[in-house]
């Protein structure tokens, strides 16, 4: 499969976010319309910083992801592989990051729950940190 398209929709183009990345990835808005649903690919390695999606009444984020492997970890909890299949429900106003195993691309559809005030982006995942997850990976 190209990399232009990975998982049921196209790939988009460089993600407009990408200062807060470590590493490319590429976003395709599928819709903007009531609830802000896009598609995001992440190249191996490639994940965003930790970050916040600020509410003060519902809010929150809805990964579905579409293919690959990849991660998601809330702040002081293990982080949880993903697969192809896979649904994460990120409550409003919690420290988290997701993005792509070592080796592997990864997409996810993100669905952006009413409500939502904002992105807090804060600091990037720490390469140690990573390291240690791609290496719990292939164990």
């Amino acid at each position: 499969m190209s990399e232009e398209k990975m998982g049921p929709f196209d790939r988009g183009e460089i993600n407009p976010f990408g200062k807060y990345f470590t590493g490319q990835s590429y976003l395709n808005m599928l819709s903007r319309d009531g609830v802000a649903i896009g598609n995001v690919l992440f190249e191996p390695s490639c994940r965003n910083n930790w970050h916040i999606h600020k509410a003060e009444k519902d809010g929150g984020q809805i990964l579905l992801c579409t293919y690959g492997n990849g991660w998601y970890q809330e702040w002081g909890k293990p982080a949880r592989p993903l697969r192809e299949g896979d649904v994460v429900h990120i409550p409003p106003n919690v420290k988290h990051w997701h993005g792509a195993a070592k080796d592997s691309w990864f997409a996810h559809i993100s669905v952006e729950i009413p409500g939502n005030t904002g992105t807090e982006w804060l600091e990037p995942v720490g390469e140690e940190e990573y390291a240690n997850l791609s290496a719990r990976q292939q164990q």
